[in-house]
């Protein structure tokens, strides 16, 4: 009968003992499961965290593009100032368009995520306001910088145009600086001849005793001088006549030491203000 009884003892041991490690079992298990949960949780947390960070981070790094974009645009046709522009707002397209993508990453991320999106999705909804907000002010900048662009083009048109005109105008001045000193030369211009008898009705400069009367005398017969530098004529003859009529007093007419006649105009004006043809006869 003992021996009966210490056996059940053992029997009711051992079942006891191994109900509780089947418990202990189970237990482990629900916390193996539970921290599973857990840390799948955690990870979708910080991916979906770690997106949120980089949407936040892109829309700091754009305002501060805009920064740079605002100081160049201070002075955009400043040597440099352009390049620095375009680099910045190439920057802030590729980064914005990196935003849309990371934008709708959490969008489809939170549709199938476990963890208790309310809150997300709101922060959501403001990152992507915030977005929205930076494209409108980019699009803005962009509408202001083809404007300053197109100014600039204008301007440059202008000064093109300006150039093109002061071409003109000091073509034109020069065209009529030259037109003035020919005009210039043409009122100082006088014309001179001295010949016999003969040689002058040749060339009909002399006809019937009178002096230019014919419209067909030998013009190129006639030397042609600037009055302002012409005072002195010599006619290498020891007999000289003036046929054509010259103020008295203007001028006078004598002979040098080798007997031979010159003229001296004493006053320019006077002498050519009858005619601005001087014909001498000699012998």
């Amino acid at each position: 009968m003992k021996k009966f009884l210490l056996m059940a003892g053992l029997v009711l041991m051992a079942s006891a003992c191994s109900d509780r490690k089947g418990a202990s079992d189970a237990v482990q298990q629900q916390r193996d499961s539970l921290q599973a949960v857990i840390n799948a949780k955690d990870g979708e947390l910080n991916d979906l965290m770690g997106t949120f960070y980089e949407v936040q981070e892109g829309i700091n790094r754009i305002n501060q593009a805009e920064g740079r974009v605002a100081v160049a645009d201070g002075n955009v046709e400043a040597a440099g100032n352009k390049a620095i522009i375009r680099e910045n707002m190439q920057y802030i397209e590729e980064t914005m368009q990196r935003q849309r993508e990371l934008i709708a990453q959490l969008k489809q991320k939170l549709q199938s995520s476990t963890v208790n999106v309310d809150k997300l999705q709101k922060t959501v909804a403001a990152l992507e306001q915030q977005v929205q907000e930076q494209a409108a002010r980019i699009q803005e900048l962009e509408a202001q910088l083809a404007e300053k662009n197109i100014v600039i083009v204008h301007q440059t048109d202008s000064i093109a145009s300006l150039s093109s005109s002061v071409s003109e105008l000091t073509t034109q001045n020069e065209q009529q600086a030259a037109t003035l000193a020919a005009q210039e030369q043409d009122l100082n211009s006088a014309w001179f001849v001295f010949g016999t008898k003969s040689e002058l009705t040749e060339q009909k400069i002399l006809q019937k005793g009178e002096v230019l009367r014919s419209e067909d005398f030998a013009t190129d017969y006639f030397t042609k001088v600037d009055i302002r530098q012409t005072q002195n004529i010599k006619f290498y003859s020891k007999s000289a006549k003036m046929l054509t009529t010259h103020p008295a007093g203007s001028y006078r007419l004598s002979k040098n030491d080798a007997g031979e006649y010159e003229l001296h105009i004493l006053n320019t004006k006077k002498f050519w203000s009858v005619s601005r043809f001087l014909v001498v006869q000699v012998k």
